[in-house]
């Protein structure tokens, strides 16, 4: 079964793009702007495909540790300055375990250095990888200049302004090269209308097979970009994940279909990036708009990955894991004859783990008084009572523990 890699890496863009929004005030589709400039910059400098599989990649995925950065703010005796910089190191750490066929070493790790050396990391214009370079121009330049609505009348002005800071903001290749792209065609292409489209026509086509690593791995880095959207879920997506892979390995599913799982478990929560942090950690009880908010997620979940060639399995079981079978769950209101086997295994194992798992309104739970959650829950007609069983066989060895990725076969 084949997936687009591209297509999947373009919805969580879109996702991380609103956590950018928040913290940072990014603009709608910031990382898409950001990537189509690198596609175009680096066509004008030869790159061959899988580099540029590479630039737009990191280029989409440029903030990807911005959840953690969130964290990382958490602790009272650190600087901002240089938590910022712990982005850029744990964006480049994460990005890594993505297998690239081109080398991507700093391309997130410097895309806030300046060609004069006055970045965070102090290096120079010759000390920076080309894909950083591109990445850092076409990050600045849509920030400061909102190439989503720029006139087109104003290019020239932005050409000279370009011009100006070559060799002190930006490297003078890629001055040169922003310069040489620049036109009304180009900035026609990036405003919030266009962006989408011509993401899909610029961006280098990445088909792969369900099981291929490249997509479980990007799957287990969502997990945790995810994951760290909150201090109480740092391990919510990711065990998902695991426990969902070691159901698949009990249920004697074949590589695909275990693949398949592992991706709509590990993407479920991919719609609460679109969750205010406030709302998440609450601690005491949600009022109505709160919880209508928290609901949303799942739709976000859908919407996103709906967009995806190859995706309509993940989809459906993914956006179905607060479905309950009396028809009385979110978002969609189905009932037990619209649940397959893989969506009510899901909706199983995300009560499972909220349930054994410390949230702002309860403790951790072992697996004893976690089954007694999931069985009330079975007996009231909620959820799967097979499934509830082959849990409390499956899942008693792992009381308190984490269940192992499967990513370490890779």
């Amino acid at each position: 079964m084949k997936i687009r890699m591209d297509e999947l890496i373009q919805s969580i863009g879109t996702a991380l793009n609103i956590v950018e929004s928040r913290l940072l005030g990014a603009s709608n589709n910031h990382g898409k702007r950001i990537a189509v400039l690198c596609s175009l910059m680096g066509k004008e400098l030869k790159m061959d495909k899988e580099e540029l599989k590479a630039v737009t990649t990191c280029a989409l995925f440029h903030d990807n540790a911005l959840t953690e950065y969130i964290q990382s703010e958490h602790k009272k005796d650190d600087t901002q300055g240089k938590n910022f910089k712990l982005h850029c190191e744990y964006g480049q750490s994460n990005i890594e375990k993505l297998p690239f066929k081109t080398d991507i070493n700093g391309f997130i790790l410097y895309h806030h250095e300046h060609a004069d050396g006055s970045g965070l990391f102090g290096k120079k214009e010759d000390e920076i990888p080309v894909g950083a370079q591109l990445i850092a121009i076409a990050d600045i330049i849509d920030v400061i200049h909102h190439l989503q609505h720029l006139p087109v009348e104003n290019i020239p002005l932005l050409q000279k302004e370009i011009e100006k800071q070559k060799g002190k903001h930006y490297t003078k290749t890629t001055a040169d090269v922003m310069i040489s792209i620049l036109n009304k065609e180009t900035i026609f292409s990036l405003n919030d209308e266009n962006i989408r489209k011509t993401a899909r026509q610029l961006l280098p086509a990445w088909e792969v097979e369900a099981q291929d690593e490249a997509i479980i791995r990007l799957a287990g880095l969502s997990a945790k970009i995810i994951d760290y959207a909150s201090v109480f879920t740092r391990k919510h997506s990711i065990q998902i994940a695991n426990k969902a892979w070691l159901m698949g390995s009990y249920y004697n599913f074949d590589p695909t279909m275990q693949a398949k799982i592992f991706l709509a478990a590990a993407l479920h929560d991919l719609g609460k990036l679109y969750t205010p942090t406030e709302i998440l950690e609450k601690p005491g009880k949600l009022d109505e708009n709160e919880f209508n908010i928290i609901k949303a997620h799942v739709r976000g979940t859908y919407d996103l990955l709906n967009e995806v060639t190859g995706f309509e399995d993940i989809c459906r079981w993914a956006s179905s894991h607060h479905e309950k079978l009396d028809g009385t769950g979110y978002c969609f209101g189905k009932k037990a004859e619209e649940l397959d086997f893989i969506s009510r295994l899901l909706a199983c194992t995300d009560i499972y783990q909220a349930v054994c798992e410390e949230r702002p309104y309860h403790p951790a739970r072992n697996h004893n008084d976690t089954m007694q959650v999931l069985f009330s829950m079975a007996q009231k007609g909620f959820i799967d009572s097979g499934i509830v069983k082959d849990y409390e066989t499956v899942m008693a060895d792992y009381s308190l523990k984490d269940v192992p990725s499967p990513m370490s076969e890779f």
